[in-house]
């Protein structure tokens, strides 16, 4: 079992940044962000794979960066200029080995994010 803790969301103005944290329980490979509003489903933000590639949606690119220390398990998602549409529930996501020797996935309990106009 893997467990995921989230920290850093909050109340931001339009433009402004923040940076989000997640810290694993246990050593993983890849971890990634994903995001929920009421009533959508929810949709991937960015990825980083252990060795640190990275993915980002189109929607954050040149906004959003992933980042991850390997060395604390945790994954890092600074997000700046911040627009009202970045309002959400962002979870963090991970992969790991289960006792099984299988990959399983693993969630975090939240964070909300919420961007004023």
């Amino acid at each position: 079992q893997v467990q995921l803790v989230e920290s850093g969301g909050g109340l931001v103005q339009t433009g402004g940044s923040l940076r989000l944290s997640c810290v694993a329980s246990r050593s993983v490979f890849s971890m990634r962000w994903y995001r929920q509003v009421p009533g959508k489903q929810r949709e991937l933000v960015a990825g980083v794979t252990q060795s640190g590639g990275t993915n980002y949606a189109d929607s954050v690119k040149g906004r959003f960066t992933i980042s991850r220390d390997n060395a604390k398990n945790t994954v890092y998602l600074q997000m700046n200029n911040l627009r009202p549409e970045d309002t959400a529930v962002y979870y963090c996501h991970a992969d790991a080995m289960n006792g099984l020797l299988q990959i399983s996935s693993y969630w975090g309990q939240g964070t909300q994010v919420t961007v004023s106009s």
